[in-house]
């Protein structure tokens, strides 16, 4: 072999000794090198901290003291496209951080048929305060209240145990919650401030102390799984009223605050914080700027400017933490309403409109109240440069003229029945909102001329029909009896309206007829349930006129339109029933029983030429069939001309 030759051999070894030398120095040091890559990263996350300060009452941002003023803003009460607009104007008036519940309801309308798409987009709402500048308090329930049906809760959830217990160690409920949070925080913990999103603080159920059987241990359970999810990335805290009765559920490991209102003593407020918390950051979670509003009641709730602002400044100058509810109501669009009970009036079905006389109105445009809290924040704060006006153009349409289409007593709407001996419920019947029409027919002459139909337990408002006919209605709220005549081989009917389950305390409110029906105190059995969720009107409304009047009655138009914008339906000479725009359902009216006379419409729901408007009247339409606009809430107006 030639000098050269053995040099190039000898090379190629060195080269080959030198590449397996190197391969096995990195294969035994692979472990260290990911180490390292790890501890990196849990530094870089470990840089971001939200804590409590215990021994300086206050909350700690990275090690520095932290204070927020926050507004409260759901976002599934508004169209997605409006997110942006109102997140904007909570930061231009120097509030730095928004408060929102998640409605479990909304992203799981049937088991595991999970829906964080459109305006249930979440993550979106989160990445929008993010860019927005705020920061965010999370409010995931999975029992929110929030004046909306059944808390929050999916109305399924009666289905899977016939005597589950909601809000407590019950192991069906708990494992469904198991479940929601799986998908819910999954998608969130990237959210959390620690790994570098805008989320500061998540709640653990809500006024658990409020509730008549509330657990610690059912409080703690749900603890350690938010925990299990977000770790140390933000701060787990509870929000009570300020009265020791109600603060019988705070655990540790979760930060307790108070709410309460500008009609209430602020020190009283804080004060009975300190018997749960006698160490840190004063917080009224929830500072309300006004109140809801029922069916029924003489006007919208009114809380006067002055009034807020008094207490605000007091907080502040305390050195306080404020979320205020709300910022922005919005709107219960749907039949997402929810009821309250009271021991003397009984059960009170909450308004479509969420307005709650807020700083940011039903449409998001800004009110004195809030011009007036953001002169009060430019005392504490610097305000962002971020315009904004006083309103927002509204649009008075033409006049719209409805068809009468079909009653709900036409064989081409009906749908196929469900038949029992018994009535079925709306959860029985795997229904959980709308309209369902209960039908028997009367076998035997009852032993009376006059004869009384009770439901004393209907769940909540029926029109009753004999052969078609209007008898009259029965409500839970003041009668649950009708006198009327009936004879043999005749069909009874009771329409029934689920007017929105009960949102706090009370919450077993399964709604339809339970458990029976007694004609002259005869059971009636022999039942045919026809469902109407009314959760897609498209079909209806392609149907051809019958000219069969008979309420209740859906009615058919079309809106012209050149160019989309906001307004208000007239509902004042319509009587009860739902309005649907291009499939939209923009919530219940009921001008007969008031104070709400006007639906809001948002642009969103409109598009260039022909849409499409419905009415579902139960009781009574205009002789005209004619829906007017208006270019400002009604309900309001109203009220000013009351005072």
């Amino acid at each position: 072999m030639s000098p050269s030759k053995v040099r190039v051999n000898l090379t190629r070894v060195f080269v080959f000794i030198l590449i397996l030398t190197l391969g096995i120095i990195l294969y035994q040091n692979r472990g260290k090198t990911l180490s390292a890559s790890l501890t990196f990263s849990r530094s870089a996350i470990k840089s971001r901290t939200f804590t409590i300060d215990f021994t300086n009452d206050t909350f700690l941002m990275d090690g520095k003291p932290f204070k927020f003023v926050s507004g409260e803003f759901h976002y599934f009460r508004t169209p997605r496209p409006r997110w942006r607009d109102i997140l904007r104007k909570i930061r231009a008036a120097g509030l730095n951080a928004v408060s929102t519940y998640v409605e479990w309801s909304s992203h799981e309308a049937t088991p595991g048929g999970y829906n964080f798409g459109g305006d249930n987009d979440v993550e979106h709402f989160m990445t929008l305060a993010a860019k927005e500048g705020l920061y965010v308090l999370l409010r995931p329930g999975p029992f929110i209240c929030g004046e909306r049906d059944f808390g929050g809760l999916p109305p399924w959830l009666f289905k899977m145990k016939e005597d589950i217990r909601l809000r407590q160690n019950d192991p069906t409920y708990q494992h469904y919650i198991v479940k929601w949070y799986q998908e819910l925080f999954t998608r969130l913990q990237k959210f959390m401030y620690g790994n570098g999103g805008p989320i500061i603080m998540v709640q653990i159920e809500n006024e658990f102390g409020m509730h008549d059987q509330c657990d610690p241990q059912h409080a703690m359970w749900l603890r350690d799984l938010i925990k299990s999810y977000i770790y140390d990335t933000a701060v787990l805290y509870s929000i009570d009223p300020p009265h020791r009765r109600f603060q019988k559920c705070v655990i540790d490991g979760v930060y307790p605050s108070v709410d309460f209102g500008p009609f209430q003593n602020v020190t009283r407020g804080f004060k009975a914080q300190r018997l749960v918390a006698p160490h840190g950051p004063l917080l009224n979670a929830e500072f309300y700027t006004g109140w809801l509003t029922h069916w029924g009641e003489r006007t919208m709730q009114f809380v006067p400017p002055e009034e807020v602002i008094k207490s605000l400044v007091q907080m502040l100058d305390m050195g306080a933490n404020v979320n205020i509810y709300m910022f922005f109501g919005g709107t219960n669009f749907g039949f997402k309403n929810g009821a309250n009970f009271d021991k003397k009036k009984g059960y009170l079905p909450t308004i479509t409109s969420y307005d709650y006389d807020s700083p940011l109105d039903e449409s998001g445009d800004p009110t004195d109240k809030y011009f007036a809290i953001q002169d009060v924040m430019k005392g504490y704060v610097t305000l962002p440069n971020i315009p904004v006006a006083r309103s927002t153009m509204k649009k008075v349409f033409d006049t719209v003229f409805l068809t009468p289409t079909v009653s709900v007593f036409d064989a081409q709407l009906k749908p196929s029945p469900v038949m029992a001996n018994s009535p079925l419920t709306f959860e029985q019947l795997g229904q959980n909102y709308g309209f369902v029409l209960y039908e028997t027919v009367v076998t035997e002459t009852p032993y009376c001329e006059t004869c009384r139909l009770e439901v004393d337990n209907i769940k909540d408002r029926a029109q009753v029909f004999i052969n078609e006919e209007f008898a009259g209605s029965i409500y839970r709220a003041n009668s649950t009896d009708l006198v009327f005549n009936v004879t043999v081989n005749q069909t009874l009917s009771l329409f029934v309206e689920n007017m929105g389950r009960i949102n706090h305390d009370k919450i077993y409110d399964q709604k339809g007829i339970l458990p029976m029906v007694l004609l002259d105190n005869e059971e009636l059995l022999g039942w045919k349930m026809y469902k109407f969720p009314l959760d897609d009107v498209s079909s209806i409304e392609l149907l051809q006129p019958t000219g069969n009047e008979k309420y209740p009655m859906f009615f058919t138009g079309v809106l012209i339109n050149s160019k989309p914008m906001d307004t208000y339906l007239d509902m004042r000479n319509w009587t009860k029933g739902v309005v649907f725009v291009n499939g939209n359902n923009l919530g219940r009216y009921w001008s007969d029983m008031g104070p709400q006379y006007s639906l809001f419409l948002p642009s969103e729901f409109l598009k260039v030429g022909t849409n499409r408007i419905t009415i579902f009247e139960l009781e009574r339409a205009p002789p005209n069939y004619a829906v007017k606009f208006s270019p400002q809430s009604l309900n309001k107006i109203l009220y000013d001309d009351e005072e």
